[in-house]
């Protein structure tokens, strides 16, 4: 993770927690206010499925916003989990732990389930030289935090956002500015090097490698043309593969050669992991 990086994500974070306890817990918890004040408890939570592990660092700053609760851990992001295993317990306010219990829930849930399907798609190509890449098609307002969790799956990242990279693609095309056309204004400003292309064609390939494009991203391509693209590229050129990429598929697809398959639905088909919190009384506990 580079600096840089590591910062947007800091402060993703602190940002999303305070919206995420604000609109939870608003100007107070009615519910639990109803509990004894000075009553302590411990809350464990277990994850109910196999999962990959994310969000430590959320519940670390959820926790430290509190007035008297600490976590213990038992899992790192990363951690390959089993059903029914306890990932941390917190300690404190019975008031506190409920009034955060669902915040906390939902950051776990969300990441893991990237996290999760990250992992799932990098296992099935483990042994070919492809690499599996995430998009931009991310929640808003979690851009980083969903990136971070394919990372941690064990996926990459394409760009950040417009700010990290130049991607131009169907949209950027029209009919003043046609495809080889700008093309030809990138190559005189020499940056053809730090750009990527997308062709939605062989045609458009063989004009994209014509001005010596190194990054290419094949869009829908079909198997059969994804192989007859790489045959007419030099070993040098960066090709990715989108669209249409699924568990069934990918495999097929990154046996073709070293290539990058970004897929959308790592970060845009959630599937929530279903972890719980049961809260017990400390001093039962500690008999």
């Amino acid at each position: 993770m580079t600096i840089y990086f590591k910062k947007l994500l800091e402060n993703e974070i602190n940002r999303n927690i305070s919206i995420a306890l604000r609109e939870d817990i608003g100007k107070g918890d009615l519910t639990a206010n109803f509990i004894e004040k000075n009553s302590l408890s411990i809350a464990k939570i277990f994850c109910n499925e196999n999962a990959i592990f994310c969000g430590k660092a959320w519940l670390n700053k959820i926790i430290k916003k509190q007035k008297s609760l600490k976590i213990k851990w038992h899992v790192k992001d990363g951690d390959s989990i089993q059903k029914d295993h306890c990932v941390c317990e917190i300690s404190g306010s019975t008031r506190e732990i409920l009034s955060i219990e669902r915040v906390c829930l939902n950051f776990i849930q969300t990441l893991s389930g990237t996290s999760t399907l990250s992992n799932q798609f990098v296992n099935i190509i483990k042994k070919t030289e492809s690499q599996i890449y995430d998009t931009r098609k991310t929640i808003p307002g979690m851009r980083f935090s969903q990136k971070y969790a394919v990372k941690v799956g064990g996926g990459s990242n394409q760009r950040l956002g417009l700010f990290d990279m130049a991607l131009f693609k169907e949209n950027h095309f029209s009919a003043n500015v046609t495809f080889e056309t700008l093309l030809k204004k990138i190559k005189a400003k020499n940056l053809i090097n730090s750009i990527q292309i997308e062709v939605e064609n062989l045609n458009q390939l063989k004009i994209a490698l014509k001005y010596s494009v190194k990054n290419i991203l094949l869009d829908n391509f079909s198997h059969s043309n994804i192989k007859k693209a790489i045959g007419m590229a030099n070993k040098n050129t960066i090709f990715e593969i989108s669209g249409n990429v699924n568990q069934k598929t990918v495999l097929k697809i990154a046996e073709l050669g070293k290539l990058r398959i970004s897929i959308g639905s790592l970060t845009k088909n959630i599937q929530a992991i279903d972890f719980s919190m049961l809260i017990e009384d400390k001093k039962s506990h500690a008999t």
